[in-house]
């Protein structure tokens, strides 16, 4: 009764303990959203690290992910509850003619109290331990979670800042096609230009047009994703900085491969759904083992329950305490049980072979990209510092009468191209390195 008495107190405490840790969650973690905005209208200053820790608290994927391990972690304890003392309370009154019984087997009662704990059962005791690891898989999946949140943020982020650039890169354009039009203009007035090249301009000037309207939609849906991710409110002025990632991502492959076996949140849940069913297998196969479970019962009888015609003694106080113990000396469904487990472990080893095979063949082919991407990078750089060098040239013959005007801003239009190919160059090799990050589980270098 002592162990018993320490076992409920146990329980109770825990209880308030995770109420009071419940109760003081949400308000934990709508603060920072609250502190970043606090007055519409005042744009939010934002790094790539903050906007990560802003979606990591705000993520509804997140929150659902944190309940699912929550259902998961009750459901390992309900079956690891059978294993602890179990303690009931009630009463079977009621009328009897003839032999004193209850459908349950047990003597009609006025107050009875009942103990109940599994001492032996392997079977049941699998099954524990694979819910159990179901519920640690869960936590993976969490985590899993996690990294998706950061991986879509910083993606958001990134693509958010290529895109207010590139639309100022397009402004400029804008500027240079309308005074190459005008020149154009001005020389077909002057029978020097045919027709067909003021058409020409007047077509470069529609394209620019195009393309910052299509920028200028891309940046309104980056902003109402990151919005949402972050929960900042909708009248709310995003300002984001371009940064860089890290440079882990370009490391050796071996090293990021065996980052990877280690830190990979898929390879992870095969490697515990595997375990989880040699759990159950291991207890499948015990199932031919005795099984033992202590048990008591007291009870408080009424003579109106016809006691005294049917037995020649009659006592109101009852209790009895003992072990109720099963010999299976043939059972058709402990052999089905093992069958059964062990074609589920099979085919999770298998599961588990795959996704090694696969991870190790993901982590080179995406080491491959960035290193393409990189090397991309570096061809638009140089790509640009040729365009801008161009410019110089031709604003200094432009300055000594060599050049006219129209050539000067074509090569600053080629000079914005160049510049813009350049941010696209530069964010593919970001994102081909968040997702070699995320494949090798090394994400949290990216903001930390």
């Amino acid at each position: 009764m002592q162990l018993l008495g320490r076992f409920t107190g146990m329980t109770v405490l825990l209880m308030l303990c995770c109420g009071a840790v419940g109760a003081q969650e949400p308000r934990k973690a709508s603060q920072p959203a609250a502190g970043e905005a606090s007055k519409d209208g005042t744009p939010v200053a934002l790094t790539l690290k903050r906007a990560i820790e802003l979606a990591l608290e705000n993520s509804k994927e997140i929150q659902v992910a944190k309940i699912q391990a929550s259902v998961a972690d009750r459901a390992a304890q309900i079956t690891k509850a059978q294993f602890m003392p179990n303690l009931y309370a009630g009463s079977g009154a009621g009328y009897t003619y003839g032999i004193p019984e209850t459908p349950g087997g047990r003597a009609p009662s006025i107050f009875n109290v009942s103990y109940t704990e599994q001492l032996f059962n392997e079977p049941l005791r699998g099954q524990a331990k694979e819910t159990e690891e179901q519920s640690k898989a869960q936590k993976i999946v969490l985590e899993d979670a996690r990294n998706s949140v950061i991986t879509r943020t910083a993606m958001a982020y990134l693509e958010l800042g290529k895109v207010r650039h590139s639309l100022e890169l397009l402004r400029k354009e804008q500027e240079s096609t309308e005074k190459i039009l005008e020149v154009t203009k001005e020389r077909q007035g002057e029978g020097y230009e045919l027709p067909v090249e003021v058409t020409k301009a007047q077509l470069s000037k529609a394209q620019v047009i195009q393309r910052a309207l299509q920028l200028e939609g891309r940046e309104d849906e980056l902003e109402v994703f990151l919005r949402y991710q972050l929960g900042i409110r909708e009248a709310q002025p995003i300002e984001v900085t371009p940064e860089e990632l890290p440079g882990e991502a370009e490391q050796a492959g071996d090293n990021l491969v065996a980052m990877a076996m280690t830190h990979n949140a898929g390879l992870q849940l095969a490697a515990s759904d595997v375990r989880a069913k040699e759990f159950r297998l291991k207890g499948e196969k015990r199932g031919y083992f005795p099984t033992l479970e202590l048990v008591s019962v007291y009870s408080v009888l009424a003579r109106f329950n016809n006691y005294t015609q049917f037995f020649t003694t009659f006592q109101r106080n009852n209790f009895n305490a003992g072990i109720d113990m099963h010999v299976p000396i043939f059972s058709a469904q402990t052999k089905a049980a093992i069958g059964m487990a062990e074609i589920n472990l099979e085919a999770a080893k298998v599961n588990l072979t795959n996704k090694k095979t696969e991870l190790t063949a993901d982590v080179r082919q995406k080491t491959r990209r960035v290193r393409e991407r990189d090397a991309a990078k570096e061809v638009a750089r140089l790509e640009l510092q040729l365009a801008q060098q161009n410019v110089a040239v031709f604003q200094s013959q432009f300055a000594e009468g060599k050049l006219n005007l129209r050539e000067v801003e074509k090569a600053r239009l080629e000079e914005n191209e160049k510049w813009m190919a350049y941010l696209d160059a530069n964010f593919q090799k970001q994102q081909a390195q968040l997702e070699l990050l995320k494949t090798a589980g090394q994400l949290d270098k990216v903001w930390q």
